[in-house]
């Protein structure tokens, strides 16, 4: 007897469970993916560089298309969006987006949720103005590149600055707009501590881009096209000819929920480690809409990145097929850049650290990308956060210009195995002039933690 999987999203998840269901199954199998888009396996990722100019057409960050999977046996059915599932009759009701196709229910012996994660859109007036975007998918980027190509834009300003924020920032700037970035908190790229923000901060301003932080938006304006013309705050209106809101995204789980399923307080999908909903052997959930295990602070945490969501599909796939796959949990490993600034993180910052109940030291350093005194020397700053006595890593972050951010690796592989910064000490790292100093900024980190590690520690009298 022929048993049906159906999968609720066609990207790195949803297609990455289809596919290695399907190749590895040694039964029969219909696999059925309903994706409300018009596209499958993307790159999310790449929006903003293709936006800059960086990559130079849209399907460049199309891995493959709807064709491509259905030549692979997979049932792939465009813009159709779930809008129900019945846990007890193990169904799904579907509709056709465009009104133009088929409405109906779907019976599964499998449900696959990977329905991603959605923008954070803020309650304000004027949010629905024409040039107001958010580039949480392939169609919005479309958007904003059209709006953009067909406008004569000369000031962005950009919501948020996170990771999108950041990386917009820079997109904007590569299409010779004026920048103003604006942000609620003290310093930009709260995903590294205010004292690296700093960094962030200064090196933006200096590219030209203006940097508003401890500004909240209290809405928009728009002119008589009915087109954005400012941002309004409270220390007054930023004008705007376009708008990009970088506030984040948050786990897409309504439609699980509704139906019943367990969500965490991070606001994602609760699953065991072989990425199944609690209590429901045959619903399976994985990527941006699913909360995972923080392998420091043992914590629930929602992270969307698409390195996660892959390995979550393919985790799924091999139990789908009659395999054993288990994920073993995230440290928030992540990297961005902003034109020639790179920024990285792993582990926990002080913030996350104080609240997983650790004492913990910190170091921070300055070091060189490359020999100093080879060309094109520049300037980098590592962080570390050390656990007080043990000084086992907990946390790494990094701001500098190129070939600095992929170091971050380095600390998140130290983390991963639960090194400690004496330990690190020794690592028989690589170097050439062109590549490091003699002692790279990784090694000249972890002297430094072992140094804060022991000055922590009360001395007995002599």
């Amino acid at each position: 007897m022929t048993r049906r999987i159906v999968v609720i999203g066609g990207d790195a998840t949803g297609m990455s469970a289809a596919s290695t269901a399907l190749r590895h199954s040694d039964g029969e199998l219909e696999v059925v993916v309903l994706e409300r888009g018009h596209y499958t396996s993307y790159s999310a990722c790449g929006i903003p560089y293709w936006i800059a100019g960086d990559v130079a057409e849209r399907d460049e960050l199309i891995a493959r298309s709807p064709e491509e999977h259905r030549e692979a046996g997979i049932d792939v059915r465009m813009r159709t969006e779930a809008t129900a599932i019945d846990l007890e009759r193990q169904v799904v009701s579907f509709r056709a987006v465009d009104g133009d196709g088929e409405d109906g229910e779907l019976g599964y012996d499998d449900l696959v949720l990977a329905t991603g994660a959605v923008p954070v859109v803020p309650p304000l007036d004027g949010v629905d103005a024409e040039g107001i975007h958010g580039v949480q998918s392939l169609e919005q980027g479309e958007q904003i590149v059209k709006d953009l190509d067909g406008s004569s834009a000369r000031r962005a300003v950009v919501v948020g600055a996170g990771y999108i924020g950041v990386e917009m920032a820079e997109a904007m700037l590569s299409r010779g707009l004026e920048v103003t970035i604006l942000d609620q908190a003290p310093e930009p790229f709260t995903q590294i501590d205010p004292d690296m923000g700093a960094l962030v901060r200064t090196a933006m301003e200096d590219m030209g881009i203006t940097v508003l932080t401890g500004t909240a938006v209290e809405g928009f304006d728009t002119g008589e096209d009915g087109r954005v013309a400012s941002v309004r705050t409270a220390d007054g209106a930023i004008a705007a000819d376009i708008v990009v809101l970088g506030l984040g995204v948050k786990p897409n789980v309504e439609l699980g929920k509704d139906a019943g399923l367990q969500v965490g307080q991070s606001g994602g999908y609760v699953t065991d480690v072989r990425m199944r909903c609690v209590g429901h052997e045959n619903v399976w959930a994985g990527g941006d809409c699913v909360e995972v295990h923080h392998r420091l602070s043992g914590q629930g945490v929602a992270i969307a990145l698409g390195t996660h969501a892959n390995k979550h599909g393919r985790i799924i796939g091999t139990n789908l097929s009659g395999g054993y796959g288990a994920f073993p949990g995230v440290l928030g490993t992540a990297i961005s850049k902003v034109c020639s600034l790179e920024i990285g993180r792993t582990g926990l910052g002080e913030s996350e650290a104080r609240a997983a109940g650790f004492g913990y030291v910190t170091t921070t350093i300055e070091s060189t990308n490359v020999a100093g005194y080879f060309p094109g020397a520049e300037m980098m700053t590592v962080k570390l956060i050390v656990e007080q006595r043990s000084g086992r890593l907990l946390g790494a972050q990094i701001v500098g210009r190129a070939n600095s951010g992929k170091r971050i690796d380095v600390f998140a592989t130290a983390i991963w195995n639960h090194m400690g910064v004496e330990e690190m000490t020794f690592m028989d790292l690589s170097y050439a002039p062109p590549f490091s100093p003699t002692w790279d900024a990784v090694l000249v980190a972890a002297r430094q933690g072992v140094k804060a590690v022991e000055d922590d520690i009360p001395r007995s009298p002599a």
